[in-house]
Order: C-alpha cells, then structure tokens, then sequence
C-alpha cells in the first residue's frame, strides 16, 4: 500500500527559497508507486496553504508556491491541515524546513501534538541544535573539543558595546566569526580580522536575532559528516569543504558557486575515525533523530573541533549531506525513503510509551 506523505516546505524566514527548491528536489526523487505525495505551502508570511495531491510532474517551485485561492481547504492551523480529502490522516510528514519557524522544534512540537509521525529531528534536538549557543553548551558537557566562544543578547550588548567588544578581543582575539545564534545556511556571519570589522559584524548579525555568537578563528580543514539513524546512528564518508572566498558564507553557498566540495575528503583512518565518533557523540548529546550533518575543524596537527551540527541540513541532490551519502552507497530516493522508515520507526516507539499509572 502507498504511504501517503505530506511536505512541509516554504517558512517565514530568510530560508524560505532554500525550502522551495529543497521540495522541488524531494518531489522528483519520490516514486509515486510508493507515495501519494500532499504539499503544505507555509508562505513567507506565516500562511499555511494546502495544495492539492501532486498526480503529476512539477516543472518549478512557482508551482509549489500556492496562493489563497487555490486552497482546498482552510488555512487555519489544525489537523485538517494534515489529512486527505477523504479525511484520512497522512502516514508521515516531511517538514522540508530551514532557520527559524522550521527546523528550531515549533514545528517538531505541532506535530508531536496531533501525534503525526515526521521525519527528523524531535522538539529538543532541533532547539538545541538550532540555537548555536545552547549547542555548544551541551558539547562542552559531553566532553567535546570545540574552538573557543562568547555570546551576547542584544540588550547586553546596546548597554555596553565597548565592553563586549573588549571581551572578544581579550578572549578569542582576531581573526573571529560573528553569526546569529539561531539561523542556519551561513546567514548574517561575518569574518573579523579587527574591531571595526568587529563592530559592524554584531550590527549585521542582530538583524537576523538577538541573540549571537562569536567564534575563535582557527587555520584548519571543514571537514563534514553525514549522520543517518535512530538509537543506532550511521555514519557516511567525509566531505571536505573549500571555499575560494575567506569563509563559507551563504552566497558562496548558494548563489556564485563559490565553492567546492571534495567527496570523499582526504583524511587519514585515524582522522576520519575520531571525526565519526566525534559525529555519533554530538548525535547522541543532542538525542538527535533522522539526520543530522555533523561539521568539523581539523588542522594540520591532526585537531579535531566540532563546530556545529545541523538538524535540517540542505537537502537538494546537490547539498552535501545527500553526495555524503550518494557517496557512500545511498542514492538520493533511497535515502529520502530510509527516513521515512526511521520516521515510521521513531513513532512506533513513541506509542509504546505509558502516560498514566
């Protein structure tokens, strides 16, 4: 029997087209021998639109892009939003969501509230890993090596510029990273070599939150994983990242190209080794579900440094999470339907879990 899976895509936030294009890439990858494929459209202004059942082939994301009257039902958020016409529930969701109002566990926990399996992460692996500080707080717990960090709330920050910078430059100097706490695909981030770079890089990045980050610069190799599972987490073979530009922003990301990614990277055993068991730790700090891409540091000594990890990575055929594991003997539709067997899987588990005594 064909499992009907519902698509979450679109989001109030500066990812939206990220999603878009992400849907795009999922819905040519389904065999709709298996799936009869239902797209929910959040628009960037927080509507929630259903489409109607995809029957056919979808040429670009401006069809996907649905408009108040060609809803088939009420945009109002409930559960009707999560059924056929026939008023049956969905099997599985994929929520098909990147930065804030998507990946950061909002969404997680409306799911978890109808009890609808979803692919993914749960509501605490995607808060915590979407807010890169409280991330970071948990790996310092778990033992793991990370580069050196402050962080700062607006406020704080508006009441005493002068010392904030001075607590950047005192502890982690220069060259350093600024970026939103709590945005994703390199948004906002900015390289500081001094402090008037400095100052103008907290400006940037309180757009985009009010809360960030700053990092410690380090001369090292962007190595990354791809983690795949449940309570038995996978690992795929390392990528390497280059950036022809000074650092991995978003448009070297997605607009110039300028980038490249080398799969697999050139890694020793004993460095590859440590960077999976470093990956399946973060994994396992976090209660991480489905995916997760899991991002390094290593320097020419050999160092390993986690730097993030990310609960919704890109996911078109080209993002590095899939080519990790096209690489590694998973092809893209295979791999779209594995998690949806761990999605499948996940919730199983959940309802042999006793609420009362």
């Amino acid at each position: 029997m064909k499992k009907k899976l519902g698509l979450l895509y679109g989001g109030k936030s500066a990812e939206h087209k990220v999603s878009m294009q992400t849907a795009m890439a999922v819905i040519k990858a389904l065999d709709t021998n298996k799936f009869d494929i239902y797209p929910i459209y959040i628009s960037e202004k927080g509507e929630w639109i259903k489409g109607p059942q995809l029957t056919g082939p979808v040429e670009n994301v401006d069809q996907l892009a649905f408009s108040k009257r060609e809803e088939i039902q009420s945009t109002a958020l409930s559960s009707s939003l999560f059924e056929t016409t026939e008023n049956n529930n969905f099997d599985v969701i994929f929520p098909l969501l990147h930065g804030p109002n998507g990946e950061d566990g909002t969404v997680q926990g409306l799911l978890e509230l109808l009890n609808l399996p979803y692919v993914g992460n749960g509501v605490l692996a995607s808060s915590a890993g979407m807010d890169k500080v409280i991330m970071k707080n948990i790996f310092e717990v778990a033992g793991l090596k990370q580069v050196k960090y402050n962080s700062f709330i607006r406020k704080d920050w508006q009441n005493n510029k002068e010392k904030a910078y001075q607590k950047v430059e005192q502890e982690l100097g220069f060259p350093c990273f600024v970026k939103p706490a709590n945005l994703g695909s390199s948004v906002g981030i900015s390289k500081c070599t001094n402090q008037e770079e400095l100052e103008a890089a907290f400006v940037e990045a309180f757009q985009f939150d009010r809360k960030v980050i700053i990092e410690e610069g380090v001369t090292a190799r962007e190595i990354e994983v791809a983690v795949l599972g449940n309570d038995e987490p996978q690992v795929s073979v390392a990528g390497e990242i280059v950036a022809k530009k000074d650092f991995y922003d978003y448009k070297a990301k997605y607009e110039d190209g300028n980038t490249a990614l080398i799969i697999p990277a050139e890694v020793s055993e004993a460095e590859y080794n440590l960077i999976k068991e470093e990956a399946i730790k973060a994994f396992k700090a976090l209660d991480c579900s489905g995916l997760v891409r899991a991002d390094f540091f290593l320097t020419k000594e050999g160092n390993v440094f986690i730097n993030e990890v990310n609960t919704m990575p890109g996911f078109t055929p080209f993002s590095m999470f899939p080519l990790l594991w096209k690489e590694s003997g998973l092809e893209y539709s295979a791999l779209i339907e594995k998690l949806v067997d761990l999605a499948l899987e996940r919730h199983a588990e959940k309802q042999m879990i006793k609420y009362t005594m």
